[in-house]
């Protein structure tokens, strides 16, 4: 039986090899030029994300049936029993699919960190359980959206296409925008918002070498999407116009209305979780009480339940009350605070589509009835209250403009839409400066907007960038001695230490200088200890460079002290040199690594990479003499001639490997410098590294020389 398996096994893998091996032979042809490798890669991605988009709305809706026994349409008619259980029984199901397979169920916000810090690569794996995380959340009657998983399934695909064809980073966060542009395109019928989306949410910029490919995508996703789901646009809305020009003060208005009940709803989504935080209860049972508390309010208004769509239909029509309107709009902010705040999977924009068509109902109606014949209809303030409202709360104002316009196909309204927009994305990031997505990552020490050197900085600590010289004095050193020390020293600073050669002060150079033209009148009188500093902060080996380049800031001095926290002993000095040096080899490490990483994955099988007529470079499995030995006890280089330039996990392992290692070798692999964290983890390795089984090393050398450890 166990002969049958690994036959089995063999055969897979073999297969699996010849598919690949076929797949890159294809994609070479594709990359007959650039331009024709991108838009043929654009188009592929487009048709994929449009797979996956309709996969998951038929997910949605087989769930939905089965949960609700026919739906949600009709949802004044269901039982008190079925309201109260079945948001109940989604969200334990979601909470134990999160806590038992990944933690990282958070859709959109992962996107943008994985693009922002890991050069766009995303698991397959992660994208697939938030997606029927998502989907359990939806069809169960949790108050979330769908865009998030859906933005995630499309990204994920790009970032496994860039893997396959091991294309740059640059092209791997292009890809994974054609993707994330695909899903939000296919999803919503707007092959332009689709696109705007991703570049302004995914990917934070325009550059005109990305633009094209993911208009590409985005394109081809609606025009299958349209193929298989109708060409109906997604929201249907009767005519509306501008009556008066009285109405575009009263939109201004309703953009500033828009901005309080947006700024209202991130802070009560983020307030909600930090209470759920405070909760003596396991992450998996904290869904569960969400829902039961979504099915508490559904109770008394079963319109909160999942996206909404026919609620905000009659309102687009005028068929409900302002009262009505307006308890809704605070009904749907707690119904999705406790969904979310609560640890279930989804989106926050068919919330904010569904409160800012509440809070534009609302307001039309009251404007109808105190100014009668001068404004539009309750359902035109209703349709541009949900652009203003989604603008508020993720900061897009072109794609919010451009949603609402793809998604109604009207577009009267644009210039009111434009109004409202601004007015209330100016103001909400006046009132909150982060958005719903970038306070996300904000509470994950992950700042987007500080860009790419920030956040490196915010990945290295002092221990990796401090040196340990430095020049100590006594306390009672006298001021003459100070003199002549500095002029034989280099270093501008001097630090007081005691006997146990704990760190008590900084004596600078500007202090010593000052006294400089008293030396003679001051000998014997002054000594260290009265012209030092006491007030400087500190750091240890833990904190991060971004931290002591905010010290640096707020302090004129060249360097600070490294102390140890326990006993403050002086162990090292950082000054902003050495955080530069610090910067500048970690950007250049992972531009290797990025590289490397690439060029790892195209020797696999051992292809051999020619370096001349006597070198070669070749992806080789660990020798068993390797096997559970230090690579200095091992002294390759030297007895071997050969020099190990990366290593890597096995693929079978997938993230298995990694996760199973020991915490030293994780440590060490960290400390090397990981090229990415999604299973095929490459890095350079530490002379201390011990060689496992599972490792495949990529060496260079002479080609005897490698043909003699293969044979170790």
């Amino acid at each position: 039986m166990n002969l049958s398996r690994l036959r089995v096994f063999r055969l897979w893998r073999v297969m699996a090899r010849r598919f690949r091996q076929r797949l890159h032979a294809n994609i070479e042809r594709m990359r007959t030029t650039d331009q024709v490798f991108m838009i043929s890669a654009a188009v592929l991605i487009g048709v994929l994300g449009a797979g996956g988009a309709i996969a998951f709305r038929e997910l949605i809706m087989f769930i939905e049936s089965v949960a609700w026994g026919g739906g949600l349409s009709d949802r004044v008619s269901l039982t008190t029993l079925a309201v109260l259980t079945v948001p109940t029984a989604g969200g334990l199901i979601v909470g134990v699919l999160i806590y038992f397979s990944t933690r990282e169920a958070r859709g959109l916000p992962d996107v943008m960190e994985a693009v922002a810090l890991r050069g766009g690569r995303i698991r397959p794996r992660v994208a697939v359980e938030t997606s029927l995380a998502t989907a359990i959340s939806i069809g169960s009657g949790l108050s979330v959206g769908r865009e998030g998983p859906i933005a995630q399934i499309g990204a994920a695909i790009g970032s496994t296409f860039g893997r396959l064809t091991h294309v740059n980073v640059h092209r791997m966060r292009t890809f994974v925008g054609c993707g994330a542009a695909a899903g939000i395109a296919a999803t919503f019928n707007t092959p332009i918002a689709g696109a705007l989306f991703a570049l302004e949410v995914i990917l934070g910029n325009f550059s005109f070498s990305r633009f094209s490919p993911i208009v590409i995508s985005s394109v081809v996703a609606t025009a299958i999407s349209r193929h298989f789901l109708g060409n109906q646009p997604a929201i249907i809305v009767p005519p509306h116009g501008v009556n008066h020009p009285l109405e575009f003060v009263l939109y201004a208005v309703l953009g500033i209305l828009a901005a309080i009940v947006g700024t209202l709803f991130v802070r009560a989504l983020y307030g909600v979780e930090d209470l759920y935080g405070k909760v003596p209860l396991p992450d998996y049972l904290k869904p569960m009480t969400g829902g039961l508390l979504v099915g508490a309010l559904a109770l008394l208004y079963p319109q909160i339940l999942g996206v909404g769509y026919e609620t905000m239909d009659r309102a687009l029509f005028s068929e409900l009350e302002w009262q009505f309107l307006l308890i809704l709009v605070f009904m749907k902010i707690a119904a999705t605070s406790f969904s979310l705040g609560s640890g279930a999977s989804g989106g926050v924009i068919a919330p904010s589509l569904f409160v800012g068509c509440m809070l534009g109902g609302a307001f039309g109606a009251l404007v109808n009835h105190l100014l009668p014949g001068t404004s539009a209809t309750d359902g035109a303030y209703a349709l541009v209250a949900m652009g203003a409202l989604v603008s508020s709360t993720i900061r897009t104002p072109m794609t919010s403009i451009l949603m609402i316009f793809e998604m109604t196909g009207n577009y009267e309204l644009i210039l009111p839409l434009a109004i409202s927009v601004i007015v209330s994305t100016a103001l909400s990031a006046y009132l909150l400066k982060p958005s719903v997505y970038t306070l996300r990552l904000l509470r994950r020490n992950v700042d987007l907007e500080k860009g790419q050197e920030t956040n490196i900085l915010r990945s290295l600590t002092v221990g990796q960038a401090r040196v340990a010289s430095f020049e100590t004095i006594p306390p009672q050193a006298p001021l003459d001695d100070l003199m002549s020390r500095l002029a034989d020293s280099t270093d501008t600073e001097f630090y007081i230490t005691d006997g146990e050669e704990r760190y008590q002060g900084t004596v600078t150079f500007d202090r010593i200088r000052s006294l400089v033209a008293y030396g003679e009148d001051l000998e014997g009188v002054i000594v260290a200890h009265d012209i030092a500093q006491f007030d400087l902060p500190t750091v240890n080996d833990g904190d991060t460079l971004d931290r002591v380049m905010l010290l640096f800031g707020r302090h004129q001095v060249n360097a600070f002290p490294v102390v140890e926290p326990d006993s403050g002993r002086l162990v090292g000095v950082i000054s902003r040199e050495h955080v530069m040096d610090a910067y500048n080899r970690e950007t250049a490490r992972r531009d290797l690594a990025g590289e490397f990483g690439s060029m790892v994955d195209t020797l696999s099988g051992g292809q051999v990479v020619q370096l001349g007529d006597a070198y070669a470079m070749v992806e080789i499995n660990a020798p068993r003499r390797f096997i559970g030995s230090s690579i200095r006890r091992l002294q390759i280089r030297s007895r071997h001639g050969v020099q190990i330039l990366l290593i890597r996990k096995r693929e079978h392992g997938d993230g298995q490997d990694a996760q199973s290692k020991p915490a030293d070798q994780a440590d060490q692999a960290v400390q090397a410098g990981q090229a990415n964290r999604d299973g095929q983890a490459h890095f350079v390795p530490a002379p201390d590294y011990v060689i496992q089984e599972e490792d495949v090393l990529l060496v260079a050398g002479e080609r005897d020389r490698i043909d003699r450890i293969i044979h170790l």
